[in-house]
This record gives C-alpha cells, structure tokens and sequence, in this order.
C-alpha cells in the first residue's frame, strides 16, 4: 500500500466517523466539534486529489467562519434542547416518512446510474500544467463560468438578506441604543444633584 493510499484511507475513515458523530452525538456542542473534525479531513483529501485551493477554502471559509460561527451560536443561545425534544414523537412518523422518500430516491439514483466513457474525452477546459491549480481554478470560474458565479453569489446574498429580516425581532421590552437622543443629553438631564442627605439615610 503506497502513503497516498494510505492516507485516503486514513482521512475517509475518520471522515465518515465524525460525520456519523454529527446527528448521533446527543450535545449539539459536540456536533459542531465533530462537524470541524469532518471537515478538517474533507480538505486532507482534496489535496491528496491535488486541489489545494478547494481545501484551503474548506479550512478557512467552513472551519473557520461558519463551524466557529455555529459553536459559538449554540454555546451562547443557551437552547432548552430538552423542551425543543418534547414534540419529538408527535413529529416522528412525518420525519420516518419523508426518510424513507430521501432513502428511496437514493437507490432509484444509485441503481439507475451508468458510467460514460466519452465524457471523459470531451471536457470542457484543457489542464495547462505551466499553471497552478488555483489559477486555472480562477481563469475557469471568472471565463466560462462568469454569470453563473455571480448568480450563485446573488443567491447567497439573498439568502443572507432573508435571514437577518426573519431574525430581526424588535422586543418591546428590550433596551436599544439611540444615538440621537445621546448626543442631546446634556449634564442637567443626565446628573441629578442630591443634596442635605441626612447621615446614613442613604439616597
């Protein structure tokens, strides 16, 4: 068994371990951790694959913003999971139904599937070897794939748009920063001078 080999073996073991962990692990803390870990070893294998730019991005963009940002959502929600669990049976014949939908589509995807060797004669982009892989990566995605790009980065922004609005909850109770009523503050407003307070009667 060659290291390359080995390696592959090694990172998809434990890649598919920590992925499994991920919906088996009762703490959602412990998920997230898992999900890094999964993640971690998902960019071991693309540069095995020699894609090193699509690991760094896996690092950096999934382990280091978006599996941190949920970690810190969901040590600092402080969630009632126990409370979120109570509807739990009432729901589980809708979830096992839509279960074995998803499991049933993936054995109609799986059985139906055929390999086609002329696809591979006909790619769409030439390998240029004097280049790295991030720069034909580049040439590719702002060339050929240009509008298709930016209509992904739309989506996302839409996206990102649609979930601050649906989290954006003004509570009435709930104190919030003015700005203009600061700046009008003045120290008669905000200093009020007790005087002749007899000893130890407190304010």
């Amino acid at each position: 068994m060659t290291m390359a080999a080995a390696f592959f073996y090694l990172f998809s073991t434990v890649m598919i371990a920590s992925a499994f962990m991920v919906i088996a692990a009762r703490n959602p803390v412990h998920s997230v951790l898992f999900l890094i870990l999964a993640f971690v070893n998902a960019s071991g294998l693309f540069i095995l694959l020699g894609a090193e730019f699509l690991a760094m991005i896996l690092v950096v963009v999934y382990v280091g913003a978006v599996a941190v940002l949920f970690l810190f959502v969901v040590m600092m929600l402080d969630v009632d999971f126990a409370e979120l669990k109570q509807g739990f049976l009432q729901y589980l014949p809708v979830g096992v139904l839509i279960g074995a939908v998803v499991l049933l589509e993936l054995v109609l995807v799986v059985g139906g599937w055929q390999t086609a060797p002329a696809a591979l004669a006909t790619g769409g982009v030439p390998i240029n070897l004097a280049l790295s892989n991030t720069a034909q990566l580049g040439n590719v995605i702002y060339t050929k794939y240009v509008f298709l790009f930016e209509a992904s980065s739309l989506v996302l922004l839409t996206a990102m748009i649609g979930a601050i609005v649906l989290t954006l909850r003004h509570k009435p109770d709930v104190k919030r920063q003015d700005i203009a009523a600061q700046n009008a503050r003045t120290p008669a407003d905000a200093v009020d001078m007790k005087t002749n307070v007899p000893s130890r009667a407190g304010i």
